[in-house]
């Protein structure tokens, strides 16, 4: 009778053993499961990362496209909260770079791109696609207080490539010519150099400025300088010279440069790795809609014909 008793406590106690064992591997392999679960839900599907990354673009380049540029942003973002355009300046020249480089949706120039230019983005896998924006004068630039208010190309050659040094040369006063210019990054500094100065190079005793507010800057604060900018930053700070290409004197208004009349006159780009799509499409679209072209007016430059 002892041992049976003896008996059945052992297999009691086998029972209740086996029992709270199988409770505690449920419990773990439940906890197991849920944590497995929590795991997999903080992780981002790669179709939501990619549709986050095609609300943002990027434009970088021109100092001259950059006020135009700031102002389409911002209307734009405006117009579509979910979205964002980021802007900055440095140069056509740097603004391609970027693009052949891969690290921008745009360039922006104010020059066309150069041939070695694309022969490097094709290098690069990148193939550069022009899209005309607005239409730009570039202005040149004296101190309010500058008798002179016009110059011939062959004057305005000659002060930019060192063979005129001071304005009784020109009709002005006895003084000394500073002359600004901007830094070789520009496509202003590339377009003023081609249509200007015609092969030559700029004087050795140039002052470059970095942006064109430099500029502005500069020859409102010195009756001696001359400077070039684009039309957009005109200011009452400064006084814009009219310009005789041979054609007699035109001054860089509105009608003369769309007209083709002033000798100064240009257009302004986009440059995408090939036909713009997606957000960097949606954008251009806007810019030369009729809302983004009004800006472009409002801004200073002159709107695209349709």
């Amino acid at each position: 009778m002892v041992n049976k008793l003896k008996t059945y406590a052992v297999l009691t106690l086998l029972v209740f053993g086996l029992v709270f064992l199988g409770i505690g591997c449920a419990e773990k392999n439940s906890g197991d499961s849920s944590q497995v679960e929590e795991t997999s839900s903080d992780a981002v599907p790669e179709t939501e990362t990619s549709a986050a990354r095609s609300q943002s673009i990027t434009l970088k380049g021109s100092d001259t496209v950059l006020p135009l540029a700031q102002a389409e942003a911002e209307e734009f973002m405006l117009e579509n909260s979910d979205k964002s355009v980021t802007v900055t300046g440095g140069g056509s020249g740097v603004g391609i770079t970027a693009l052949i480089d891969g690290e921008v949706d745009i360039a922006t120039a104010s020059r066309e791109i150069k041939a070695e230019e694309i022969e490097a983005a094709k290098a690069n896998g990148i193939n550069p696609v022009e899209t005309t924006i607005a239409y730009d004068g570039i202005s040149v630039i004296v101190n309010p207080e500058n008798p002179v208010s016009e110059l011939t190309f062959d004057q305005l050659r000659g002060i930019y490539n060192g063979t005129i040094s001071n304005w009784k040369d020109v009709g002005g006063e006895d003084l000394k010519i500073v002359v600004i210019s901007r830094d070789s990054s520009s496509g202003t500094y590339e377009y003023f150099k081609e249509e200007v100065l015609q092969g030559d190079e700029y004087r050795a005793d140039a002052l470059t400025q970095p942006a064109t507010g430099g500029i502005v800057g500069e020859v409102s604060q010195n009756p001696s300088a001359i400077g070039y900018i684009g039309v957009a930053y005109l200011d009452e700070s400064v006084k814009a010279l009219n310009l005789d290409a041979g054609n007699g004197s035109e001054a860089p208004t509105s009608e003369n440069i769309l007209s083709g009349a002033y000798p100064l006159s240009r257009s302004l780009y986009f440059y995408t790795n090939g036909e713009p799509s997606g957000l960097t499409k949606e954008f251009i679209d806007f810019v030369l809609s009729e809302t983004g072209q009004s800006l472009v007016t409002e801004v200073g430059y002159f709107p695209v014909e349709k």
